[in-house]
């Protein structure tokens, strides 16, 4: 299962409700998604904390970078979403490549992740 942002935030911050849900699954993190993580908690005050978190965390789950093959599902699926008139953020965007690159559900809250074809979201 692939992490979005706001689920890899949920899991630091320790959601109950989470747990459940990324219990015995392997768990991945777009490169993108470890970005925006950075960035924000380069700017809270519990940084020293998060950063630790992070590096443990960082072990036991695979980080996936963007490759060609990612460049390729990001493409098709802008082309997608054009047709459709459903824009959605470009960091998204990349996950959404990332999840169809590697048939993967997202562990997300955001719903514009709904209108991407072939994309499986997970709520907690």
């Amino acid at each position: 299962m692939i992490l979005d942002t706001n689920a890899l935030s949920a899991y630091a911050d320790e959601d109950p409700a989470l747990f459940p849900v990324v219990e015995s699954r392997r768990l991945f993190l777009p490169a993108i998604v470890l970005g925006e993580y950075l960035s924000g908690i380069a700017i809270s005050r519990n940084r020293a904390k998060y950063q630790a978190w992070l590096e443990l965390f960082i072990a036991d789950c695979t980080v996936l970078d963007i490759t060609q093959e990612t460049s390729r599902h990001y493409a098709i699926l802008v082309l997608e979403l054009r047709k459709i008139g459903k824009p959605i953020p470009a960091n998204d965007l990349w996950i959404a490549a990332l999840c169809r690159q590697h048939s993967l559900p997202l562990l997300s809250r955001d719903h514009h992740f709904d209108v991407v074809p072939a994309l499986r979201r997970v709520i907690w």
